[in-house]
C-alpha cells in the first residue's frame, strides 16, 4: 500500500482540493481518498451535528461516501475519479481509537490519499505535502509539528509579505524541500503531479526488488 497525506496550516487553505485534484491529475492509480476530521467539544463525531454526549461510542465514526453530486468533501473526491472515499471523524486528540478501523478498511487498497496533519502520528506515507497559504494567519499545532517531515510544500503564490504573521513558526524546515507555487483555482500544475507520480513509481519499483 502506497500513502499519501496532504495537509494544511490552517481550515480553508485548499487541502480537499489539492486531493481532488492529484486524483484527477493521476487517474492511471486507483485511489481509496480519506477525510479525517477532528471535532472540538459540542460535536457529535457519529454525524458532525451538536452534541452533549460524552459516550464512548461517539468518540470517533468512520462512513463511506456514496453520494457523487458533489455536496460533500469525499462525494467530491468520487467525482475526481477516486474508486472509495471514506470520512473518519473523531473527537479531538481520540484519532488513535479511530485507526484501527481505518486500517482494516484500507487492507484491500493500493494506493490511498489522506487529508490530514494527525495522521502522522501513526504512519509514514511515502510522500507528505502540506498546503501553505501566507494569506491565513492561523496555524495549526499539527501543521507545525510535522513540518519537518515534508517532502514538499504547495504554496499559495503571493508576494510573501505576509509569511511573517506566522508567529513563532520557522520554515527553516522545508528551506531545501521540493517548492510549488500554485494560483487557485488551480490547484494542482504539471509539475505537482509529476512529482507524486514520480514518488509512487519510485516506491512500486522498489517494493517489487
Amino acid at each position: 500500500m502506497a500513502i499519501i497525506v496532504i495537509g494544511g496550516h490552517s481550515r480553508s487553505v485548499g487541502k480537499t482540493s489539492v486531493v481532488a485534484g492529484l486524483i484527477s491529475a493521476l487517474p492511471e492509480f486507483d485511489w481509496t481518498a480519506v477525510k479525517i476530521t477532528q471535532y472540538g467539544h459540542g460535536v457529535c463525531s457519529a454525524n458532525g451535528a451538536p452534541c452533549d454526549c460524552a459516550t464512548s461510542d461517539h468518540s470517533w465514526a468512520i462512513s463511506e461516501e456514496q453520494d457523487r453530486g458533489g455536496k460533500s468533501d469525499t462525494s467530491r473526491f468520487l467525482i475526481a475519479g477516486a474508486s472509495r472515499a471514506l470520512w473518519v471523524r473523531t473527537e479531538q486528540g481520540r484519532l488513535a481509537e479511530a485507526m484501527p478501523a481505518l486500517r482494516q478498511r484500507l487492507e484491500s487498497s493500493q494506493y490511498v490519499i489522506i487529508e490530514s496533519n494527525s495522521v502522522l502520528k501513526f504512519l509514514r506515507p511515502e510522500l507528505y505535502i502540506p498546503v501553505l497559504d501566507p494569506g491565513t494567519d492561523d496555524f495549526k499545532d499539527s501543521a507545525r509539528e510535522f513540518l519537518d517531515r515534508a517532502d514538499a510544500v504547495i504554496l499559495h503564490a503571493s508576494d510573501g509579505h505576509r509569511v511573517s504573521s506566522w508567529h513563532g513558526v520557522s520554515l527553516k524546515p522545508v528551506a531545501h524541500r521540493a517548492l510549488f507555487k500554485i494560483h487557485p483555482p488551480r490547484y494542482i500544475t504539471p509539475e505537482i503531479a509529476d512529482f507524486v507520480r514520480s514518488a509512487l513509481s519510485k516506491g512500486a519499483a522498489t517494493a517489487q526488488n
